[in-house]
């Protein structure tokens, strides 16, 4: 009859596909375009500053190697979990992560990875105090794969958002990884004039290479073949859509970022506003393109 006829046409495909097609609520909000930020800022620094105090660029019980790049990393990694707490629908059950931990999600297995960088940290301060460099330098090539982990794990907590094609590329580990040295790079380039003149023009060599190989991940996202529609809408929201404002002015900030060894400190400032700029358009293009 005309109820079953109705009934039909509710339950056809092209009904499926209407409801899937309206707008929706973007679930990852501003806060996680902030938190990949503030995660970046935190794993960068320590990874740029271990690797300059490894090479003999700064020494290991220096004032940026023994304080702020810790001190830096710790203070965003806080942030970092204030933001990733404040984005659960429920915050209050976070301690559920702890409690009846679902192994296979990358949100808990993330929480464990930043619980970790927080405990590297607080051993490499440590160390500081005792004031014994041959321990710290030890605690530095761990604790910088702690940081990289701390940067890159993102990729596979957004990777398990299946429906988000734009988050299914390979590439996303690597860019992460980039993004955080460059990150880190220009979080530490104010604090080297006042703290380590030395390190100041390396710290800028990084910032300028890590923004021109970021740029290079971004060429390729976007001018590359896109395997399904759902990734080249996204991509199209993020370079022409609702999300091409951030994204451009990211680009720009990014070239700045750049030229680093050129402009000097100003770049630092810069380069971070881009990369938030890049995240947050980055993060939202993905989600509001229809899931049909």
């Amino acid at each position: 009859g005309a109820g079953a006829a109705r009934g039909g046409a509710g339950n056809s495909s092209a009904a499926a596909i209407l409801s899937y097609d309206v707008p929706h609520r973007i679930p990852w909000d501003w806060k996680v375009s902030l938190y990949t930020w503030t995660k970046g800022i935190s794993a960068g620094v320590y990874m740029v500053a271990g690797w300059l105090a490894l090479r003999g660029t700064i020494p290991v019980d220096g004032t940026v190697m023994q304080w702020l790049a810790p001190g830096i990393a710790a203070i965003f990694l806080v942030l970092t979990l204030g933001l990733l707490v404040a984005d659960l629908e429920h915050p209050e059950r976070f301690f559920y992560l702890l409690t009846r931990p679902q192994w296979k999600s990358w949100l808990v297995r993330g929480g464990i990875i930043l619980g970790l960088y927080g405990l590297f940290l607080a051993f490499h301060v440590l160390a500081g105090r005792e004031g014994d460099p041959t321990v710290q330098r030890s605690i530095i090539v761990p604790g910088m794969g702690v940081a990289g982990m701390t940067a890159v794990y993102t990729a596979y907590l957004f990777a398990q958002a299946r429906a988000r094609d734009m988050w299914q590329s390979p590439l996303l580990a690597p860019h992460f990884l980039v993004k955080a040295v460059l990150l880190g790079a220009a979080g530490l380039v104010p604090f080297a004039r006042p703290y380590d003149p030395i390190a100041l023009y390396p710290l800028l060599d990084v910032m300028a290479l890590a923004s021109v190989v970021h740029l290079l991940f971004v060429t390729v996202e976007i001018t590359s073949t896109h395997v399904t529609a759902n990734q080249a809408a996204g991509v199209r929201e993020m370079v022409r859509g609702r999300f091409a404002r951030f994204f451009w002015v990211g680009v720009v900030l990014s070239l700045a970022g750049a030229t680093g060894p050129w402009i000097g400190v100003v770049a630092s400032p810069l380069a971070l506003l881009g990369m938030f700029l890049h995240e947050h358009a980055h993060v939202q293009s993905a989600q509001v393109v229809p899931l049909a």
